[in-house]
């Protein structure tokens, strides 16, 4: 007998803030020089994101990476190990 297919559940809503500190914190594993260089390669939204509010450098360009900014480069240390860290 054929097996009846599972009820769609709905969604969760997805907050993009909450998207973006995991990105911004990720990026640190990307992390390949002491400008504070990354490889994009992320979201695109949550990259554009992160730009608009001053934590990276452009990700549009034709370059394969990012700079963290002084502001973005803590926060993303801090949200690392928040996030990641054991505790």
């Amino acid at each position: 007998m054929p097996r009846s297919p599972a009820p769609r559940t709905k969604p969760p809503d997805i907050d993009p803030d909450r998207i973006d500190e995991a990105v911004l914190a990720l990026l640190l594993l990307g992390l390949h020089d002491q400008w504070g260089s990354v490889w994009k390669t992320f979201d695109w939204d949550a990259m554009d994101r992160l730009h608009a509010r001053g934590l990276i450098s452009n990700p549009r360009s034709k370059a394969r990476s990012v700079v963290l900014s002084e502001e973005g480069r803590a926060k993303a240390e801090l949200l690392f190990n928040q996030l990641f860290a054991r505790r």
